[in-house]
């Protein structure tokens, strides 16, 4: 088998390894959640004979074991089941939601990634000197806010200092494109302030890494700008730590923005998730924990598989 062919296969077969050790950490960890389903659906007032009959009807009476392997072979064949809460099914009401989490991410990414990137290369570029220091220090004071302090103090701009944007995210079947982006502006703001700071600082180091090697030197022998160096020298070979920063923080964009779309009311998979964590539908939470388990190792065995592919040296362990 070709060494390249031989090293996706491994990575894919970890990946899905993982992916079955995840679903066992969620079912554990959704099971270990304090408060009973069957109570929070009745209310208080249930009667323990109405308790006995709903758990009874949901299947929460099965052993635990039981309950896992049959939550998987549903997740297995595609069925995700249905909650527990209001009986609908999760799959649909979780394909609703994934298109909002993924418009919001693919904003964010789009702005993000690029501006990143530009800004990385200008650090890297005068490194030392004020662009870099003023790039550095503002792109470090956006990560040291946390997310909620950042979207208050953004909510805070840019609806009563500058009141162009609406406050809450409120995005509806039938929207045009256009009316969502407004919708989505300032939590995609929020988002791009917080990831912005990693890609910039991994590329800036990559960058400057790469441009110790001798071939650099050659190419500054040559004539060639201080850009035109790092644009078609040293970048391409960075390109390999970029990706992998990139990937983890587009993976941070689809699983970890539940407390910007709990803020700003948005109406996705995080926002789906805590309702129902509150109400310990376990299906639902378990279902959704799972998406994001798969998102986010996918992203990052797609980094890993770009960064053999863009590294000779990983092509060729040997």
């Amino acid at each position: 088998m070709h060494p390249i062919l031989k090293l996706l296969v491994q990575r894919i077969a970890l990946g899905l390894l993982l992916l079955l050790a995840v679903s066992a950490v969620i079912f554990l960890g959704v099971e270990a959640l304090p408060g009973d389903t069957a109570q929070a659906i009745l209310g208080q007032q249930a009667t323990p004979e109405a308790l006995a009959n709903l758990r009874e009807k949901m299947g929460l009476n099965e052993p635990p074991l039981t309950r896992y392997f049959q939550w998987l072979g549903g997740i297995l064949t595609g069925d995700l089941g249905k909650a527990l809460t209001n009986g609908a099914d999760i799959a649909q009401s979780i394909g609703q939601r994934l298109g909002n989490t993924l418009f919001l991410a693919g904003c964010a990414a789009a702005i993000s990634v690029p501006l990143a990137i530009l800004l990385g290369l200008t650090a890297a570029r005068h490194a030392g000197k004020w662009p870099d220091k003023v790039i550095s220090g503002i792109t470090l004071t956006t990560i040291s806010l946390p997310e909620f302090v950042a979207a208050y103090f953004v909510i805070y701009i840019f609806t009563q200092l500058i009141p162009i944007f609406q406050p809450v995210a409120m995005v509806f079947p039938g929207m045009t494109f256009w009316a969502k982006l407004n919708a989505v502006a300032l939590p995609v703001i929020v988002l791009v302030l917080v990831v912005l700071a990693h890609m910039m600082r991994m590329t800036r180091a990559a960058i400057l890494n790469v441009m110790q090697s001798a071939y650099i030197e050659t190419a500054e022998l040559k004539g060639l700008s201080p850009m035109t160096v790092i644009w078609r020298h040293a970048f391409p070979n960075a390109i390999a730590p970029v990706v992998s920063v990139v990937m983890l923080n587009m993976a941070y964009l689809v699983v970890g923005v539940v407390v910007v779309e709990v803020v700003f009311g948005y109406n996705a998979l995080g926002q789906y998730l805590v309702d129902h964590v509150t109400k310990r539908d376990l299906p639902v939470v378990q279902a959704v924990g799972l998406i994001f388990a798969a998102v986010y190792i996918f992203l990052n065995m797609l980094a890993d598989i770009i960064g053999i592919l863009a590294n000779p040296r990983l092509r060729h362990p040997k």
